[in-house]
């Protein structure tokens, strides 16, 4: 009966120690995973950004055709309200 005790507290001192083994590699994985994951991101967001600034001047010149028209109606209605609009009255306190 002791033998049998024993191998039973030596498996499950086995099984604890194994286990907070692998909480702990688990644990720092999951750390550095974190770190790379990070580092990635930003490398990502880096690299997109300057992708971006290198295709935005084609995109804008492919949507001149449609960005010009457009832009010249706005400025028309635009004019057109600014020269229908009342003249704004300013009233001065008087000077005392």
């Amino acid at each position: 009966m002791i033998v049998l005790t024993s191998l039973v507290v030596l498996a499950a001192g086995f099984w604890l120690v194994f286990a907070l083994i692998g909480a702990m590699l688990k644990l720092v994985f999951g750390i550095v995973g974190g770190v790379f994951s990070l580092v990635g991101s930003l490398l990502g967001a880096l690299v997109g950004g300057v992708a971006m600034l290198l295709v935005a001047p084609v995109v804008a010149l492919a949507l001149m055709p449609i960005l010009l028209p457009v832009g010249l109606l706005v400025l028309l209605v635009w004019g057109i309200a600014r020269a229908t609009r009342k003249p704004d009255v300013v009233v001065t306190p008087a000077s005392r």
